[in-house]
């Protein structure tokens, strides 16, 4: 039964209304502490546990806590409330933009996701998946940790912009069955999701989970420009997209572990329908979808020896993914994307130099297999098959060297070798000081690179469309960066941070001379400054807010601003008890400034507002929420790609969604 969306939102709010005096000795107060929340380890930085004010650099970290409190429904609504993030939605993916950077498109090949510490880009299109492709329900998150600037110097490949290193709950954590059902208007979107998580009685923590979604989609109005002259049966290069927006989702995620060693699994499912005939397809023709399934699977080892001072950390890891998109062109085609890869790493950490934590690793990657096909599946003799396959090694150092009681020198640096673009060095050096007991002082550099991915590099057309460029280059990044962080008081603090990046070799969808067909190639270099400053905020009674201001001004070397970089970016999230309800409420306020779009022209900022209801502490194992999404039902727009009829999409307008779930 499909529920109106006013009905949804009265039903909401009477539950509100109609909940129990507060059972105060339910809710916990204390994890709200800043205290607390700063002694949340840290493991992204440099694959070891950090204290968050000790490394190099301006990490963020969200909370299970939070993710809960404010209702986001994907990694990238939760990575958006951070400093200099904005995204951008396409209708089928949703991108991440960091410090001033953020092509339309570009498939979040920029930054590095790893979950556990495995790295989850695909060996094909580079893809972070952030939005409804991450094969990973956000229930499962303890927490995620967010690494800006490059990260080249542990991670090598993709880490340019940042690293977002996503730890997963245990099965002990969890220790009990969790029920949870949704359902979100207008969209027609309903969810549901099953977790089991316990210690087994030898010994083993196991963790099982799997969840669905289906959405219907909202039917919407869209412009086609141009299509007129590809397809000219088409009346009218605007029209309504009816029925050609509906989702669904499979996810399915296993852990266990005991004593040292652990192993993940993941697998998800994802179809998204495409109303926007990405591609230049021919519009408004349904059956047009992009189809992703992804498998993730690793097996840990971390032990200590010798008197604690010598950790040993060791992986063994594998990842399949497979994209399928249909196209109408007049006749119907499919594109595929098969990548298969595995590998192992493994890293030692000693303290036993006093002063000193130094680390060691190495890793390896054997992409045996990232094919692309484009296929008429009315005459296969038009069959275009791409095979490929790659490796890539990196050695990697670091040496933590505390110089004085007060002051820490990072040098790090590490070599890859890719078997499809030779050798890149990746360094990072960094200095902490803690001035006095409330200030600390980080002054950091890291540069890191990326590969042409498969698609950028191999994918060739029939000669009407695109060619490949196998003597791409790679991109590097490099970073100076200030940081200050700055405790007023224990339940608040400061940071400030000034940085400084410039991009060399940028790939960027161009034209080839000899043919005059499309083709990836190497582009204009980029630079960027920005000052990001921000505030969190804590209460005794269980309340916080944290804010962020970010001023950010990037440019190509011939003076054009990029697309998609918004000069402003303000954030303000804000979360406590509502008194005499047993109620947590949260709030979340954004803005943006002006992006310029594809055709030069700039799309209007907009604020946007986030409304969150949460009660679980009106019956045992009971938690019911409401979430309000665009508060005020703003109209805005992000840019569109190279690869859309539009100049610009329209988002979703206020949404309503309503989550019950249940714990025994």
């Amino acid at each position: 039964m499909i529920v109106p969306r006013r009905r949804l939102l009265l039903l909401g709010l009477l539950l509100m209304a109609a909940s129990p005096p507060p059972l105060w000795a339910r809710v916990d107060l204390t994890a709200l502490s800043l205290e607390s929340l700063m002694e949340i380890p840290i493991t992204g930085v440099s694959k070891y546990e950090q204290k968050q004010d000790t490394v190099a650099a301006a990490a963020s970290v969200i909370t299970r806590r939070e993710i809960k409190a404010f209702g986001w429904r994907t990694l990238a609504e939760a990575l958006a409330s951070l400093p200099g993030v904005h995204t951008t939605y396409d209708r089928q993916y949703t991108y991440l933009g960091t410090r001033g950077f953020g092509l339309p498109g570009d498939f979040n090949t920029r930054v590095l996701l790893a979950v556990n510490g495995n790295r989850w880009n695909d060996v094909v299109y580079d893809l972070a998946t952030l939005g409804r492709a991450l094969p990973l329900d956000l229930a499962l998150i303890e927490r995620i940790e967010f690494i800006p600037g490059p990260g080249g110097a542990v991670y090598g490949q993709n880490a340019l912009f940042g690293v977002i290193n996503v730890v997963t709950r245990r099965g002990a954590a969890v220790n009990a069955t969790e029920l949870a059902l949704a359902y979100q208007g207008p969209q027609a979107a309903r969810q549901g999701r099953a977790t089991w998580g316990g210690t087994l009685d030898n010994g083993v923590e196991l963790l099982l989970s799997a969840s669905a979604l289906r959405a219907r989609g909202e039917d919407r109005v869209f412009d086609y420009p141009g299509a007129a002259a590809d397809f000219p049966a088409l009346a009218d290069e605007r029209g309504l997209a009816r029925g050609m927006d509906g989702e669904r989702d499979e996810e399915f995620y296993a852990q266990l572990g005991r004593g040292p060693w652990s192993v993940d699994f993941a697998h998800g499912d994802r179809r998204k329908d495409d109303p926007t005939a990405s591609y230049f397809a021919q519009p408004l023709v349904g059956g047009q979808y992009q189809r992703d399934r992804y498998l993730h699977a690793q097996l840990q080892y971390q032990d200590r020896f010798a008197a604690d001072t010598l950790q040993l950390s060791g992986r063994l890891f594998l990842g399949r993914s497979r994209y399928s998109g249909r196209f109408n062109y007049e006749t119907p085609f499919r594109s595929t994307g098969s990548g298969d890869w595995q590998g192992g790493e493994l890293r030692l950490v000693s303290t036993a130099w006093a002063g000193h934590t130094l680390m060691l690793g190495t890793e390896y990657q054997d992409n045996s297999r990232h094919d692309q096909t484009n296929e008429d599946l009315l005459d296969p003799a038009n069959d275009i098959v791409i095979r490929g396959a790659s490796r890539r090694a990196g050695v990697y150092a670091q040496d933590e060297w505390l110089l004085a009681p007060a002051l820490t020198a990072i040098l790090g640096l590490r070599l890859d070798h890719s078997s499809v673009a030779g050798h890149a060095w990746s360094p990072r050096a960094g200095l902490v000081w803690r001035a006095t007991p409330a200030t600390t002082l980080k002054t950091l550099y890291g540069r890191a690179h990326r590969v042409p991915n498969a698609y950028e590099r191999d994918f060739e057309d029939d000669g009407q469309s695109q060619v490949a460029n196998p003597d791409l280059d790679r991109e590097t990044v490099d970073t100076l960066e200030l940081v200050v962080d700055h405790r007023v008081g224990p339940d608040l603090r400061l940071r400030g941070s000034i940085y400084r990046w410039d991009m060399s070799g940028l790939v960027t969808l161009g034209t080839d001379a000899a043919s005059g067909l499309s083709q990836y190639q190497s582009g204009e270099d980029v630079r960027a400054r920005g000052v990001e400053l921000s505030a969190d905020k804590t209460w005794a009674g269980g309340g916080r807010l944290r804010g962020s201001l970010s001023h950010q001004d990037a440019a190509y070397a011939s003076g054009a601003r990029p697309i998609n970089s918004p000069r402003w970016l303000g954030k303000l999230n804000v979360s406590a008890p509502l008194a005499a309800t047993a109620v947590r409420m949260g709030y979340e306020l954004q803005y943006s400034s002006a992006r310029r779009s594809l055709d030069g022209t700039a799309l209007t900022g907009y604020w946007l507002s986030n409304l969150h209801f949460i009660a679980d502490a009106w019956a045992d194992g009971l938690e019911v929420s409401l979430g309000l999404y665009n508060l005020f039902d703003r109209r805005f727009s992000h840019p569109a790609a190279a690869i859309n009829w539009q100049n610009a999409l329209e988002q979703d307008g206020r949404s309503v969604r309503l989550m019950l779930g249940y714990r025994f």
